[in-house]
């Protein structure tokens, strides 16, 4: 009988068998895998390593191309809105609303305001992304006349706290502005026709 079938070989010859092609493969020459370059690190082109920082840099520079809330609401700035303060937030959709500033929310892009007024007789609060595309525009109507000794005025939200509705104290502040303006308007006006009757 005869070993020629695969079936029937004996152990030792698999063995040999598995020797030989091992050795085969390796006296072959190894193919080389094609290997590609890493594309070019956008990093590289940034002025700083910090890409979140970079990119929030970005942003505030679309949002606010000015500067002016960035220095409304910055630390540094002396006139700057601070807790206490009255404000008015005039929005692109809906009507103005104006409220004491509890809490100020210094997060880049995020940031936001808390005010809080008193509509018939209910208190009201609500958070104003200070750079949110709906925000026309912010405005300081009243300072507070001391400092803040806190960062948060959440005490105010008891009764004994609360200012209180701020709709006269707004209502005021705008009569001063249209009479601003009318008095600008006038007196612009007044310049306009001195200069024709000079001709």
């Amino acid at each position: 009988m005869s070993l020629s079938t695969p079936s029937m070989r004996p152990l030792g010859r698999w063995k040999g068998l598995l020797r030989r092609a091992r050795q085969v493969k390796l006296s072959q020459p190894h193919k080389r895998i094609k290997t590609y370059p890493p594309p070019p690190s956008q990093l590289a082109t940034l002025p700083s390593k910090d890409a979140v920082a970079h990119v929030t840099a970005l942003q505030l520079r679309t949002l606010d191309p000015t500067g002016a809330r960035t220095a409304l609401f910055s630390r540094t700035n002396r006139e700057g809105a601070k807790v206490g303060d009255v404000l008015l937030v005039r929005l692109k959709n809906g009507d103005p609303f104006a409220g004491t500033c509890l809490n100020i929310r210094r997060r880049g892009v995020d940031s936001g305001i808390l005010l809080r007024n008193t509509l018939t007789r209910v208190g009201v609060e609500m958070w104003f992304k200070i750079y949110s595309p709906n925000v026309e525009a912010v405005e300081v109507v009243q300072r507070r006349a001391k400092r803040a000794r806190r960062a948060r005025l959440y005490y105010m939200r008891k009764p004994e706290h609360d200012p209180g509705s701020v709709q006269g104290i707004v209502q005021q502040y705008q009569r001063q502005r249209a009479m601003l303006r009318s008095g600008e308007r006038a007196a612009g006006s007044d310049g306009k026709a001195k200069k024709g009757k000079r001709r």
